[in-house]
């Protein structure tokens, strides 16, 4: 048996290993780079070591630094989890040299996998459909084209050894495939061993499917059935489910046989996944084997009731897979939502920053697999998923209801999330009906499944709870007299107001204590109906329109979070005294996130059109381009490659060309409102004091 397991992975992986561990028995040591320092998978092992570093090369991918620190620390063992260095073959064999046992397949059947083009050709041999692929990484101009007229348009561009849609980029036209390819390649070299890419013919309105399997010493390999990975985002996965509603027990059986014929032809050991495209005729073509556990393994284990990491650990100390293992049943059904700090509306950009809370209430049949909690920093260098978050019940239906409850009620302050998206596509009729494809997120925008679960009627309750609230705290906090109801006074005069932007714009909230309970109004409308139960800084019980509600408020700073059954609200309360808008100078194009430059492709001088691509950003695994909005001549170039950048700072400036001046716009601008980002005049009055006095 393993004694100590070093684990080379982070986040929510590190901590999904370390649990099984500690239910074994098996010691743990996990290593971190420096922005991991504090995250909760390093206090969860027994021992850890710093491999100092931020980005994955100079940390996760750091192979001889991991071995070292199992030597170290007396390890035996070393789990990869996912993504970094789990499919690496070089790693495997310097595993084996040193005496530490690999928990995966060979170095031999990785390296055989881990060449997509090479895993195609294997699969054809015996017999198994797949698409047609042709490695491209030194080919330009005519024979860059003429390798995509052989595999057909329109094409994939695909790391060729890596996964988790890393680097992919779908091409429908010929003048943008050398780019697709030239960016492929720079971020597969980032993310992966080597930067080599292939083309890959695409299949429109496919379904992703795949089979989980296993393999042991002794040469059995068996199926654990299909997962549906189909609700996707830039070819990473959001939605998972098992078993997948559009596969038959004919065509389950035809998938699985392909995917045990598979691993025994390549001699697999461990735990893998087979995955293929199921076309809208029926027809599973191969796509890849991922010689790893899959970040969706969850559903799997939910519905088979097996531990696939500890089926993993007996397996790579060399006992033959349990019984169990080769007579899997299936039970009920479960389906894993990726809760990722990225904002649907603005084509999932990814978010940095603190996240303030992080909770997801306990429920029978949920599990929630996190990498982050309340505090934790979320930065730029590393894939922005905070949790897992995987519901099992037993139809697919109720599965579904479960866990979009579950996200809809979660706590999660600081950080913009998908969260809001992921319910509504597990609330969507056509999910509910099994009608989905790679394309979903197309048929059904992002930016409409991603607006606020709240809406304008709800904010406007979120605020005066969150007035009422603040209200509460300052009392509570108050030195003297804090038992007097806030703005109290002998002759009632003015109400107390506050002012918070929301997402559905200004909301004002008025409110003023008597003796007879409390009068309460909206942007200016009395809500009818009101009493207030109970109120805290954290709780306010209100009623209105006859309707009771808990609302609980969690303020950090301007900004109040309030969570209620109308759905989460995020306030952001206005100052008394603003400070004037600070002006950006006209034509800067500002970094949307922070990152790291990766291009910059324009010069102090150079004449640009509208649309065009100055500098590429990269943060979390996906490059962004700014793009000028307005054709112009480039005034300045302020960063250069390889520079990390913070969010809004300025990297260029374009001098935008003048339009011809028409006569009939004189005056246009006259007796114009106030300006974007600039607030009214501040109130005079402090919300729990009285008004000035003036004689």
């Amino acid at each position: 048996m393993i004694e100590k397991l070093l684990v080379a992975n982070r986040g929510e992986i590190a901590s999904r290993v370390l649990r099984t561990c500690r239910a074994m028995g098996v010691a743990t040591v996990a290593v971190f780079s420096d922005p991991d320092a504090d995250a909760p998978f390093v206090a969860e092992a027994d021992e850890a070591v710093g491999l100092g570093g931020a980005t994955p090369a100079g940390s996760y991918l750091r192979g001889e630094a991991i071995i070292e620190a199992a030597e170290r620390t007396g390890a035996d063992a070393v789990h990869p989890g996912y993504g970094f260095l789990a499919e690496n073959a070089d790693f495997a064999r310097a595993c084996r040299k040193h005496g530490l046992t690999f928990v995966g397949p060979p170095p031999e059947a990785i390296a055989a996998m881990g060449d997509k083009l090479e895993a195609k050709r294997l699969a054809a041999a015996v017999g198994v459909p797949v698409l047609p692929g042709i490695e491209v990484t030194d080919l330009v101009g005519g024979g860059l084209r003429a390798a995509a007229d052989e595999v057909g348009w329109p094409v994939l561009v695909k790391a060729a050894h890596g996964g988790g849609g890393v680097g992919m980029r779908l091409v429908r036209e010929p003048e943008a495939l050398a780019e697709a390819v030239a960016a492929a390649r720079r971020q597969a070299g980032a993310a992966f061993a080597g930067d080599a890419v292939f083309l890959e013919r695409y299949v429109e309105r496919p379904r992703h499917i795949e089979v989980q399997i296993l393999g042991d010493v002794d040469g059995h390999v068996v199926q654990l059935f299909e997962r549906e990975c189909s609700i996707q985002r830039r070819h990473q996965k959001l939605v998972e489910e098992c078993p997948s509603p559009a596969v038959d027990s004919d065509l389950r059986a035809r998938l699985t046989a392909a995917a045990v014929t598979v691993g025994q032809a390549i001699g697999y050991v461990g735990a893998g996944t087979v995955e293929f495209l199921l076309t809208p005729e029926g027809e599973f073509l191969f796509l890849e084997v991922n010689t790893r556990l899959q970040v969706e393994h969850p559903v799997t284990e939910a519905v088979t009731g097996l531990d696939l990491v500890r089926l993993q650990l007996l397996v790579a100390a060399g006992e033959p897979l349990p019984a169990e293992a080769g007579r899997p049943t299936v039970s009920g059904h479960a389906i894993e939502a990726r809760l990722y700090a990225e904002d649907p509306r603005r084509d999932f950009l990814p978010a940095a920053g603190r996240l303030h809370r992080f909770r997801v209430e306990e429920r029978p049949g949920l599990r929630v697999d996190a990498g982050v909690r309340d505090g934790s920093v979320v930065g730029v260098h590393y894939d922005p998923l905070l949790a897992k978050v995987i519901a099992h019940a037993p139809t697919r239906a109720e599965a579904a209801a479960l866990l979009a409850a579950a996200l809809a009620g979660a706590r999660i302050h600081g950080l913009v999330t998908n969260r809001d998206l992921l319910v509504r596509v597990l609330r969507h009729e056509a999910f509910l009906a099994g009608e989905t494809d790679t394309h979903f997120l197309e048929r059904y925008p992002a930016a409409e499944l991603g607006a606020p679960l709240a809406g304008a009627e709800a904010e406007r309750l979120a605020a005066a709870a969150a007035a009422l609230a603040a209200q509460a705290g300052r009392r509570a906090a108050a030195p003297v007299l804090a038992g007097i109801p806030s703005g109290w006074r002998n002759n009632p005069s003015q109400p107390q107001r506050v002012t918070f932007d929301g997402e559905h714009g200004e909301v004002e909230v008025a409110y003023r204590f008597h003796r007879g309970g409390l009068d309460l109004a909206v942007d200016g409308t009395a809500l009818a109906g009101v009493r207030l139960w109970d109120c805290g800084p954290d709780s306010v019980d209100l009623e209105a329109g006859g309707v009771r509600r808990r609302f609980e408020v969690h303020r950090h700073g301007a900004d109040h979070f309030v969570d209620s059954p109308l759905g989460p609200v995020v306030l952001r309360e206005r100052p008394r005294f603003p400070e004037p808008a600070g002006a950006v100078e006209r034509g800067s194009l500002t970094s949307p996130l922070p990152g790291v430059v990766r291009r910059v492709t324009a010069a102090p001088g150079d004449r640009v059109p509208a649309g065009a691509v100055l500098v590429v950003v990269e943060a979390m695994k996906t490059e962004h381009r700014v793009a000028t909005p307005h054709p112009g001549r480039v005034r300045e170039v302020l960063v250069a490659e390889g520079q990390q950048i913070d969010a809004g700072m300025r990297l260029a400036v374009v001098d935008p060309d003048e339009p011809a001046a028409d006569p009939g716009d004189a005056g246009a601008s006259a007796g114009a409102g106030r300006q974007p980002g600039q607030f009214p005049p501040a109130r005079e009055a402090d919300p729990d004091s009285p008004p000035d006095r003036r004689g």
